[in-house]
C-alpha cells in the first residue's frame, strides 16, 4: 500500500482506498475517503436496504462533476471473494453483476469511483421474485417539491386503505420514492401491474396534481408516477446511496411524520450519519406485505377496459399495449 492510499476494515476484510484525498464533490469538498467513511457509518441501514441484492455500478472516476459510465458487468480483475450474480437485460443479454453482500463489497465499488448504487428489486438468490414495489414520484418540469410531498401524502393514504405500509425516501434530487416491501411471491410483471394500478388510481383522485401519462407531452406540470420503474430487470437508485451532485446529497429514508419538513438538499453525507445515530433507521422493522390488494385494483381496471400501460422502448412488445409513438406524432401520421 502506498502513502497515497488508506486501508479500511469492512466485514472482516481490508479494503484499500486509493487517491483518498481526491475531491469527489466540489460544493462540499468531500473526498473519496469521506464517501467511504460515510458508507462505513451507514453500514447497518445500508445492508438492511440492499444487502444481498445485485447492484448496477455507475462509476465517476473524477467525482460527481466528471463524466460517468454504467458498469453492469464486474471487471475480470476482481478479488476472489467478491460475490456476483447473473442478471439479464430486457433483450436477454446476461452479465455478472456485483452483489451488495456486505460493506466490503460496497467499499470495493467506492474505490472504483461508484458514488451510489442502483439496486435490483430482488435478492441475488431469488431472481424470480421481486420483493419490493417502488412508487416513483417524479416531478415534471415546473413541479415544486411541495407538490411532490402532497403526492406522497396521497400515496400513503391509498396504500393504507389497501392495508399496506409505504416507506418513503428522498431520491437525493427532486423526487420521492415510496417503497412497499413484499413477500417474495410475485414476479416483476406482477409488481409492475400493481404499480400501474397505483399510478392510475392516484391520477383519478387528484388529476390536477398526479399523472400516469407515459408520454412527456401529456404530463403537464404534474407529478408523474413512473410505474415502469418496476419493469423486469429495472434498477432504482437505492436508499442511503449518494447522488452525483456537488453537495453530496443522499437518497434518504424518512418517517411520514417528517414529510412536511423534509428537504433533499439538506440530506448529505455530512448530515445523514448524525441523523441516523440520533433517530435510527426509519425503515428498520419493515414487515413484508401481500401484493394482492393492488393486483385486485389492476384486475378491476382491466375488467373496466383499460389497456396495458406503455412499456419503455427497449422492452419487447406486450399484448394489448398501445402503439409506442407519442400522441402528437400519431395524429400527424
Amino acid at each position: 500500500m502506498s502513502d497515497l492510499s488508506v486501508a479500511l476494515e469492512a466485514a472482516g476484510r481490508e479494503i484499500v482506498i486509493t487517491s483518498p484525498e481526491k475531491v469527489f464533490f466540489a460544493e462540499s469538498g468531500d473526498t473519496k475517503l469521506d464517501l467511504a467513511r460515510y458508507y462505513q457509518a451507514l453500514e447497518e441501514p445500508m445492508m438492511r436496504a440492499i444487502g444481498g441484492r445485485p447492484v448496477l455500478m455507475q462509476r465517476f472516476p473524477n467525482g460527481a462533476g466528471g463524466p460517468s459510465f454504467f458498469q453492469k458487468r464486474v471487471p475480470t480483475s476482481r478479488p476472489e471473494w467478491l460475490e456476483t450474480a447473473v442478471v439479464s437485460t430486457p433483450n436477454g443479454t446476461v452479465s455478472d453483476a456485483l452483489v451488495a453482500a456486505d460493506l466490503a463489497h460496497i467499499l470495493w465499488a467506492v474505490n472504483l469511483g461508484c458514488l451510489g448504487f442502483h439496486a435490483w428489486p430482488n435478492k441475488a438468490d431469488d431472481p424470480a421474485h421481486a420483493d419490493e414495489l417502488r412508487i416513483d414520484l417524479d416531478p415534471s418540469p415546473g413541479v415544486t417539491f411541495a407538490m411532490v410531498q402532497e403526492a406522497a401524502r396521497l400515496t400513503r393514504a391509498l396504500l393504507e386503505e389497501q392495508g399496506l405500509a409505504g416507506s418513503p425516501k428522498t431520491t437525493g434530487n427532486r423526487g420521492i420514492h415510496v417503497y412497499v416491501r413484499l413477500e417474495p411471491q410475485w414476479t416483476s410483471y406482477d409488481v409492475r401491474h400493481a404499480a400501474v394500478a397505483v399510478a392510475r388510481e392516484l391520477e383519478r383522485r387528484r388529476p390536477e396534481l398526479v399523472t400516469a401519462a407515459w408520454w412527456k407531452e401529456e404530463r403537464g406540470e404534474r407529478v408523474f408516477v413512473d410505474f415502469n420503474q418496476n419493469a423486469p430487470h429495472k434498477t432504482v437508485f437505492s436508499a442511503w446511496s449518494v447522488r452525483a451532485r456537488p453537495g453530496a446529497q443522499v437518497s434518504t429514508p424518512f418517517s411520514w411524520d417528517e414529510l412536511d419538513g423534509i428537504h433533499p438538499d439538506d440530506l448529505t453525507i455530512a448530515t445523514v450519519p448524525g441523523r441516523v445515530a440520533e433517530h435510527g433507521d426509519p425503515w428498520a422493522g419493515v414487515i413484508p406485505r401481500s401484493l394482492e390488494p393492488l393486483l385486485a385494483m389492476h384486475r378491476r381496471d382491466t375488467d373496466a377496459g383499460l389497456p396495458e400501460a406503455p412499456w419503455p422502448p427497449q422492452y419487447p412488445k406486450v399484448e394489448g399495449e398501445p402503439p409506442r409513438v407519442a400522441p402528437s406524432r400519431a395524429k400527424k401520421s
